[in-house]
């Protein structure tokens, strides 16, 4: 792959500061904070009490600080779903959106790059790459000396990426309805071993029972796909595209489907419907085979 970079800087970001910085976040999300460290993010989720998501999460800690970034939509909601947790432990949880950008740079090696605060490895798009946290002050500047060495990837772009890699974002396979396996986010961000936090009796069920009530899905299709398009075997409704785009490399139109089990086996013959036309979709694993990034 042709190094890249992608401006992430909308994103929600959180600095969690205090003595009980870890023991606190540790309840409270899906991975393992304690292996949290500032050579790489930590992926992860945070669940309401019936294990469905109320934020999907990245995490890196710095020897005082734990930086947290999430989708902009979750700037105020996940600051204060935190929050309310915060009963007699020593944490301060500060938004500190307005104070960085954050640029996420596809390369095999680490950036060169001075000016920025952090870096910390990433796979954001299950692929290698770098997180650069950088004072706003400094953004220009180091978005003008990345577009030097790398070339500079617009929202579309990010977007075949992340479908092509089976990555759920939020908003469109992540929401407040799912659970984080059916959206296969159980080896990314998930650790079975942690112990204790909210919602983990779920998850531990549905890890026990090797049953989710759906799964999320690649599709493949010789015509357009759309987002929010119904999928079904024959007349019954078994799932919903969540994503759709066009991949040049597989010269095929993909996309990311929620698909009620019984129906997410590879090669499984299915059909999408949109304004009463049916469109024939083929399941298939993910991330979607034939790409070189693979």
């Amino acid at each position: 792959m042709t190094p890249a970079f992608f401006d992430l800087s909308a994103r929600a970001k959180l600095r969690v500061t205090g003595a009980d910085r870890i023991r606190f976040l540790n309840g409270q999300t899906t991975n393992d904070v304690r292996k949290a460290g500032p050579e790489a993010t930590q992926e992860s989720c945070v669940l309401n009490a019936k294990g469905h998501l109320d934020a999907h999460i990245f995490l890196s800690a710095t020897p005082n600080d734990i930086w947290i970034d999430a989708d902009q939509e979750l700037r105020e909601p996940l600051q204060t779903r935190l929050e309310r947790y915060v009963i007699a432990d020593d944490v301060m949880i500060e938004d500190v959106t307005d104070q960085f950008a954050l640029f996420h740079v596809l390369a095999d090696s680490e950036p060169k790059i001075s000016g920025a605060k952090f870096c910390f490895r990433s796979w954001r798009l299950g692929i290698d790459g770098w997180d650069l946290w950088v004072e706003v002050a400094r953004a220009e500047a180091v978005k003008s000396t990345l577009a030097a060495d790398y070339r500079a990837m617009d929202e579309s772009e990010w977007e075949v990426l992340r479908i092509e890699n089976g990555i759920p974002r939020w908003g469109r396979e992540l929401t407040p309805e799912i659970i984080p396996p059916e959206a296969n986010l159980q080896a990314r961000a998930i650790d079975y071993e942690k112990g204790c936090y909210i919602g983990q009796e779920v998850i531990s069920r549905m890890k026990m029972s090797g049953q989710s009530r759906q799964r999320l899905c690649g599709l493949t299709s010789e015509t357009a796909l759309v987002g929010g398009m119904e999928v079904r075997a024959g007349t019954k409704v078994v799932g919903r595209v969540t994503s759709a785009v066009f991949s040049q490399r597989m010269n095929s139109y993909i996309a990311l489907a929620m698909i009620k089990r019984g129906y997410t086996e590879p090669g499984t013959s299915l059909v999408t419907l949109a304004d009463g036309a049916e469109t024939g979709v083929r399941i298939v694993t993910l991330p979607f085979s034939g790409l070189s990034s693979h």
